[in-house]
């Protein structure tokens, strides 16, 4: 399916492919690709027989961050409108953090702004050899303030003390040593690379994978005491109580593949 920004193909073992197509724009944003992409990962979400969600890009770069034409329109706005449209950009960013399905992104060429965002609310990144990473706001005067969320989960408070501020570009490298991509790639790579992985995913229960995204949510940055000791014990208690461990172990000694496996 082709709408007016986006390419949304089905691939092997319930693999969505979302494919940014506003390359003449490098990608950017704007409230029409937003909306867009927000559909199409909440149909993701509510179709069972998608199993993972991979995001790619088309032409030279991922994306340039928000289209300026839009920023431009917005500086029009009431103070109220600004709110609303802003708030757009920060529903797709937990759509696509929050997702239950596994999500993958693939980044190359340039990769600024709310394009960092998108990669970081994904739970595997992989980047082209060539991809380059940018918070370029306050070279406009603006702060990367809806994205900060999940590029300060990814990349930690220190890192982004350094890059918010200076707006200054770098490459795969710095990159995945600030845990920003997981992987790097020649961009011919990506696409296999990719399928592997959502291969692998396939394997796997999807309620546990559901269920592991949301204990991350939990836990992540609280302190260890009895409230995390007794979320994380009555989780596991409620996952060895579930149809899916039953099935898993269940298969296992059966040396016979689990009913999600594909």
């Amino acid at each position: 399916m082709t709408t007016s920004c986006l390419r949304i193909e089905s691939e092997a073992h319930g693999t969505a492919w979302i494919t940014l197509a506003r390359p003449a724009r490098h990608n950017a944003f704007d409230e029409l690709l937003i909306a867009e992409l927000t559909a199409a990962l909440e149909g993701c979400e509510r179709n069972d027989s998608v199993n993972t969600v991979i995001l790619s890009a088309e032409g030279k770069n991922f994306s340039a961050g928000a289209d300026l034409e839009w920023m431009r329109r917005a500086a029009g706005q009431t103070h109220e409108q600004n709110v609303a449209d802003a708030q757009g950009l920060a529903t797709l960013m937990r759509t696509l953090d929050e997702l239950a399905k596994p999500t993958i992104a693939l980044a190359h060429g340039a990769t600024f702004g709310g394009g960092v965002g998108l990669i970081a609310c994904c739970d595997i990144a992989i980047a082209a050899t060539d991809a380059t990473f940018c918070f370029s706001e306050t070279r406009l005067g603006l702060i990367p303030a809806v994205i900060s969320p999940f590029v300060i989960a990814a990349i930690g408070v220190r890192n982004a003390r350094r890059y918010f501020q200076t707006a200054e570009a770098f490459g795969v490298d710095i990159a995945r040593s600030i845990g920003l991509v997981h992987e790097v790639l020649p961009q011919s790579a990506l696409r296999e690379r990719a399928l592997a992985l959502a291969e692998a995913l396939a394997a796997t229960a999807p309620g546990a994978k559901a269920a592991s995204k949301r204990l991350i949510r939990n836990v992540a940055g609280r302190p260890m005491g009895d409230d995390i000791s007794d979320l994380t014990a009555r989780a596991i208690a409620d996952t060895r109580a579930g149809d899916e461990a039953k099935e898993g172990i269940a298969a296992f000694f059966e040396k016979r593949k689990p009913r999600w496996k594909r």
